[in-house]
Parts: structure tokens; C-alpha cells; sequence
């Protein structure tokens, strides 16, 4: 396996708040990792770092052997947890900005992926249901040929059948070298598809398991564990 993640010494502060303290972290390529943790443990933070949208204050922080940047930004494809796309714009239209906008974007992925949900790609954003506007942007972060998926609570909001869908589309439109990076709160429902976890607590990391190895040396699930360390 590859290092496609390594982080060193990654500290942020906001105005006198710790965010994140001393994080040291290695993430290899062709896994599926569950980012976790309350409110307020840092999750977004980190996310907003390896994406470059915020600076760290002290720390490095490697994503496929180069520091964040420029070369980093066609490495990750990332979904954020709030809507960014322009609700006037059809599906068509934004498809094709995504094309223009990024090399590796796939259409043909992107609209196989919008037939399995017979959405007519005429149709404006606005239009349609919360659920179907995530499987939307979903779809557009899937379809890129990216070595690393970052999703930002990608099933909060939406009904357990588009929980279903949101899934298995993950699942089934990312490429066995890549690596995907889910936080998420619904740690029961993703739990089938991760491969590690990390838990943060209080902008540290508190576990970084496999799956396997919190299973059978815990002898619980995942959801149960994390109930347990963060009494929820």
C-alpha cells in the first residue's frame, strides 16, 4: 500500500480555541476510512486542511507525497456538507461545468450514475427533493478519477432508502486504488463499508483500528464502541 495521507505535528488555533493539537496521522491508499467524533472534536477542521480551504498553525501535512496545494486540489475530490452549486443551473449544465473544470471528471460515469436514478439531467437543481440534490452532488464527486473522496457527513438528512443509494454508489464508482474519507455521525449505517476509523476527541486523536481489529479484539461494533468512549 501507499502513504496517501501523511500528517505531522498539525495544530489550529482559532482566536485562542484549539481546533486540532498535535495530530500525527498516516492514511494508506485503498482503504475506506470513517472519520468520527462529537461536535466540536475537530472533524471539519481537518477535512478543510487536507482540502486547503483552511492553513494550519503548525504541522505538515502531505497528501501523495506533496504538501497542499495546487497539485493536491486534482488529488481530492470533496463532497462538503453544505451545498455550493448554483440551484438555477440544470443537471447538463452543471455536469458540464465539472468537465471544464476538472481533466478527470467522467461523464459517462456521471450520467450512468444520474440514469440508475432517472433523473432527467433538463431538470433544475432547485426542483428537486433534499434527497435527490445530495445523490446529485454525490455523483459529482464520484465521478472523478481522484485518489482521494472526502465526504462530509454525506447521508446526514436524507431517508434511509437514499442512505442506501448514497452507499452503494460509493461503493461501486471509486477506483480500488483510491482511498475515501467519510465523517459521518450515522456511524451505524456506514459502518458495513469502512475499512478503518479514526476517532477524534477534543482535536486529538483518541483510535485509529481497522474494522477487524475493534471487532475482534473489542468484541462490539464500531457504533457500540464509539457509544461507549464518547458515552452517547
Amino acid at each position: 500500500m501507499n502513504k496517501l495521507i501523511d500528517i505531522k505535528g498539525l495544530t489550529k488555533n482559532y482566536s485562542g480555541l484549539t481546533a486540532l493539537f498535535n495530530v500525527n496521522l498516516e492514511l494508506e491508499s485503498g482503504r475506506i476510512i470513517g472519520l468520527l467524533g462529537p461536535n466540536g472534536s475537530g472533524k471539519t477542521t481537518l477535512i478543510k486542511i487536507l482540502c486547503g480551504l483552511l492553513q494550519p498553525t503548525a504541522g505538515m501535512v502531505f497528501i501523495d507525497g506533496h504538501s497542499v496545494g495546487v497539485e493536491t486540489k486534482s488529488i481530492i475530490s470533496y463532497l462538503p456538507d453544505q451545498t455550493y452549486l448554483n440551484g438555477n443551473m440544470t443537471i447538463r449544465e452543471i455536469f458540464g461545468l465539472f468537465s471544464d473544470f476538472y481533466r478527470d471528471f467522467d461523464m459517462n460515469r456521471a450520467y450512468y450514475m444520474l440514469n440508475i436514478l432517472r433523473l432527467n439531467p433538463n431538470v433544475r437543481l432547485k426542483t428537486l427533493s433534499k434527497g435527490n440534490k445530495e445523490k446529485v452532488q454525490l455523483i459529482l464527486v464520484m465521478s472523478r478519477r481522484a485518489k482521494l473522496y472526502i465526504l462530509d457527513e454525506p447521508i446526514a438528512g436524507v431517508d434511509p432508502a437514499a442512505r442506501d443509494f448514497i452507499l452503494n454508489t460509493i461503493l461501486s464508482n471509486y477506483d480500488p486504488g483510491a482511498s475515501i474519507l467519510i465523517s459521518t455521525h450515522l456511524i451505524s449505517d456506514v459502518e458495513q463499508v469502512l475499512n478503518d476509523v479514526i476517532f477524534l476527541q477534543n482535536g486529538q486523536i483518541a483510535l485509529h483500528e481497522t474494522v477487524e481489529d475493534i471487532r475482534s479484539h473489542e468484541g462490539k461494533s464500531v457504533d457500540a464502541l464509539f457509544r461507549e468512549v464518547y458515552r452517547c
